[in-house]
């Protein structure tokens, strides 16, 4: 079994309905997050977005811990500065894909999102001296072909939002590096750290540097300080609670399967991108976004089964990483 490998679950433990059904029950708290971000953007600093974030999503993670006896475990480590080094990480991810979130739509954003199983093939070679062989490079390479279509409706265009349109697409490759890399940093931390303490030190960390953001970025050139209305205040909440409930409902999903069964689930996300950005943000994805999607889709699904045949397993890593949507 490769070094990176990871137990999963077995006999009665094994229940994959069950984890395929916590999984996609995660995506869809994941974008109800996420419309709480497109919604609250307008009026709201990202930063202060970010901040309630990571705020607001400690409290289901802390009850959960609590109510496990972790909380005064959780927090026993000898890597602090590995774990600070993960939350610059995350944090800077976060930030790239929020932006994106509010520049570009919800289906084009997502696609993007898609290659970072790729970007993690790329950099698990790279970093981790992970051995990949010519058909998990081919998957990687006609993946990224896929990520290029799926970005040609943002090129080129002579209309006034062509800035935006390209800030976008350029934090959503952002978000998608970032995240991949903290993944690979999440895969460092798994040799000797718990689960529970890989998330407490996230949480934690990634609060407070999002706080120190607050004498530079929570202020809007027309007004003093940006003070949120009830209705957006609530949508602050909204993007905290849905995102730690989602990454709770990620963890248990992996009690009950392996990654490679859960891992193509992720993938569902694009329907709730469809779904949520025509009904709520009126947002209809292009023939190149659905085209480039499902060439992503198809090169993902082909790295996990690869992965799957080889015997690696990302369970315990993807238990402990919190997905930069989040």
């Amino acid at each position: 079994m490769p070094p990176n490998a990871q137990p999963t679950p077995q006999g009665a433990d094994a229940q994959p309905l069950k984890g395929i059904a916590f999984k996609i029950a995660a995506t869809f708290s994941f974008f109800l997050m996420v419309s709480c971000i497109k919604l609250v953007s307008d009026a709201v600093p990202i930063t202060q977005v970010v901040f309630a974030r990571n705020l607001f999503g400690m409290i289901p993670i802390l009850l959960m811990m609590g109510y496990n006896g972790q909380l005064l475990t959780a927090p026993l480590t000898k890597r602090p500065g590995t774990h600070i080094s993960r939350a610059v990480i995350g944090v800077s991810a976060m930030m790239c894909n929020f932006i994106a979130l509010t520049l570009i739509p919800l289906p084009d954003a997502t696609a993007i999102g898609f290659a970072i199983p790729l970007i993690v093939v790329v950099l698990a070679a790279l970093v981790l001296k992970e051995t990949v062989r010519i058909y998990r490079w081919s998957a990687v390479a006609v993946g990224f072909v896929g990520v290029i279509i799926t970005v040609l409706p943002h090129i080129g265009q002579g209309s006034g939002d062509t800035f935006s349109q390209n800030l976008g697409v350029t934090m959503a490759f952002a978000a998608a590096f970032l995240s991949a890399f903290a993944m690979i940093t999440v895969r460092k931390l798994c040799e000797t750290e718990r689960t529970s303490t890989i998330v407490f030190w996230f949480t934690m960390a990634s609060t407070v540097m999002s706080f120190l953001t607050l004498p530079v970025g929570w202020i809007y050139p027309e007004i003093a300080w940006s003070q949120p209305n009830w209705l957006d205040m609530l949508y602050l909440i909204g993007v905290g609670v849905f995102g730690g409930i989602g990454q709770l409902l990620l963890t248990q999903s992996y009690r009950f399967a392996d990654a490679s069964t859960i891992a193509p689930f992720d993938y569902v996300n694009m329907v709730w991108a469809i779904l949520f950005g025509y009904l709520i943000f009126s947002e209809v994805p292009t023939p190149e976004v659905l085209i480039g999607s499902a060439i992503v889709i198809a090169a993902g699904i082909f790295v996990i089964y690869r992965e799957r045949q080889l015997g690696y397993d990302r369970t315990r890593p993807a238990r402990a990483y919190t997905p930069s949507k989040s």
